[in-house]
């Protein structure tokens, strides 16, 4: 039976969405579920996800559900207490995944000294494939930890991102607290730093595509230069509600 419950935050996504979902569909395994979590979209986002209902296999519980308050960490906690899988995935609308991403994230969790694991973004977008970010935040995986905290680097400290499909089991994350409700960015790099005290956190060596919408409008250059400043000062302790101002929406 399947196992693995895919949660989804959701806020005007109507652009991104709709492949995304299509692409769920087509999972083989099929997921146990997959919860799209709204936080109030104005656009076309919850007609989209409900488009592809009928397209899932019977086995996959599919389903929007609406959180009152706003923020990533809180719409994908209050997704993960709806989940009943034994394996949560944390999926970004905007990135889209291999057909056998089921089996993959089940056959890394079956090594119980694994407790967190997630894929390769490779960033591209209707015109180009963003080659040198995309290598950069490959090597941030690890010299972000190495560098940062190497004493948990050598215990196994990986540092990822919610475009990299980060997945763990549900038992762990909640014994973790889940992601912190308090941080506008950076949730995942902080549940990383929680997750290791349970075992190693891997990268997976396969792909998944994500947007390149956010260097599309930065960028290039600045892009790498933003993603850097807000790793390091991250790194050196400096709270996410100031660097989130660096780091704008961009749908």
């Amino acid at each position: 039976m399947p196992q693995v419950s895919i949660v989804i935050p959701t806020l005007n996504e109507a652009v991104s969405l709709g492949r995304t979902m299509r692409q769920l569909t087509l999972l083989n395994p099929p997921a146990k579920e997959v919860i799209v979590v709204d936080g109030g979209s104005e656009d076309e986002t919850i007609a989209i996800a409900k488009q592809h209902f009928e397209l899932f296999p019977p086995v996959t519980d599919v389903q929007v559900i609406f959180s009152v308050r706003r923020g990533r960490s809180i719409q994908m906690n209050y997704g993960a207490s709806f989940a009943t899988g034994e394996i949560l995935c944390f999926l970004h609308a905007d990135t889209w995944v291999p057909d056998d991403l089921v089996a993959v994230i089940e056959n890394t969790l079956a090594e119980p000294k694994v407790t967190c694991g997630g894929f390769i973004s490779l960033m591209s977008g209707p015109q180009t494939t963003r080659w040198g970010i995309s290598l950069h935040n490959y090597l941030k995986t690890y010299y972000a930890p190495l560098l940062f905290r190497p004493h948990l680097f050598f215990r196994g400290l990986r540092l990822l991102f919610g475009d990299q499909v980060m997945f763990c089991r549900r038992t762990d994350f909640w014994e973790c607290g889940g992601f912190n409700e308090e941080l506008p960015i950076m949730e995942d790099g902080d549940l990383c730093l929680k997750l290791v005290k349970k075992g190693r956190i891997t990268l997976v060596n396969r792909i998944v595509q994500s947007s390149d919408r956010r260097v599309a409008r930065w960028g290039s250059w600045k892009a790498t230069a933003i993603y850097l400043y807000i790793g390091i000062l991250w790194g050196i302790g400096v709270d996410a509600n100031y660097l989130k101002k660096f780091y704008q929406d961009i749908r």
